[in-house]
């Protein structure tokens, strides 16, 4: 049975249009709003209209998430996606520039904010993802590191909300290599914006629950056709598509992977029996084996 004609329509052009969408908003915003609450809405904005994407178009009806994942998915959210970062803007960064001052080693001048404000944030992404790329790499190699990024990939099933679920200690080394180095560098708040925004948004799609074929596009940024796949059970499949924002390092390093004509199957960890509760995600990594079919309390780190 052929595809309505609109749902084809949704499906290639919601993603560029939401992005559009975000970006207009934060411009418009910011001639009236200081430039974080503009960046915030605009994110805001994008998370809704993934939210009727997923209502409308979504990839598969069994991932539609019942109320105790959501309320998980939202207590992640606020703590480790929007109290830890700023918990951290204010020790760490500001304890960090003012220790660097005070030895004269502060290194404001290296980032070319003489550049355009998308040249700034267009450079912010493709250099922030390097590293990020590399530590996403590591936390599925190294034990003590997938045990803490098991938590994210403990969902049996994606949408828009569960971008935000991580451990915390994950999301501060997160944010040691994506955030504290560009805010060392002296990148402005409008450049750190509007990277937010992008990253706001395609994350919310990236790890949304709807239909979408991004063509081209796919061998530019990490969007949910790609990301799936690296959420599948089988880690033959998910060891790949590290990409956060982008997936230019994946084709770089021979990471990139999406099959043509195949469907993603089942998600999650080996462990079916892994804690799905906020509280007890913050513990799982120092008590539960990820990789075992049942709930391990002694296995080794």
């Amino acid at each position: 049975m052929a595809r309505p004609r609109w749902q084809t329509i949704v499906a290639v052009g919601a993603y560029p249009a939401t992005l559009a969408c975000a970006f207009a908003l934060f411009a418009a915003l910011t001639t009236v709003w200081p430039v974080a609450v503009a960046a915030y809405a605009a994110a805001l904005g994008a998370a809704g209209m993934v939210l009727l994407h997923e209502a409308a178009h979504p990839y598969r009806r069994q991932w539609r998430p019942n109320a105790s994942t959501v309320r998980a998915d939202i207590a992640f959210m606020l703590a480790v996606q929007v109290a830890l970062p700023y918990l951290l803007s204010i020790t760490i960064v500001l304890g960090a520039a003012e220790w660097l001052a005070g030895r004269g080693l502060a290194a404001e001048r290296i980032w070319p904010q003489h550049w355009p404000l998308a040249a700034q944030a267009a450079l912010l992404l493709l250099a922030a993802d390097l590293p990020r790329y590399w530590l996403h790499r590591a936390c599925h190699r190294f034990r003590p590191l997938w045990r803490l990024h098991a938590v994210h990939h403990s969902v049996a099933g994606l949408y828009w909300l569960n971008v935000g679920r991580f451990h915390p200690l994950e999301k501060a080394a997160q944010f040691a290599v994506d955030t504290l180095p560009f805010a060392l560098l002296g990148v402005g708040p409008e450049a750190l914006a509007l990277y937010f925004v992008f990253y706001a948004a395609n994350g919310f799609y990236q790890h949304s629950n709807c239909a979408v074929r991004l063509g081209p596009l796919n061998y530019l940024v990490s969007g949910p056709e790609l990301h799936r796949w690296h959420h599948a059970a089988d880690p033959r499949l998910a060891n790949a598509n590290y990409g956060n924002n982008l997936i230019v390092w994946d084709i770089l390093f021979g990471t990139r992977f999406l099959p043509a004509g195949r469907e993603v199957g089942r998600l999650g960890l080996a462990n079916r029996r892994y804690p799905a509760g906020f509280l007890a995600q913050l513990a799982t990594p120092f008590a539960i084996d990820p990789d075992r079919a049942g709930i391990d309390q002694a296995a080794p780190a």
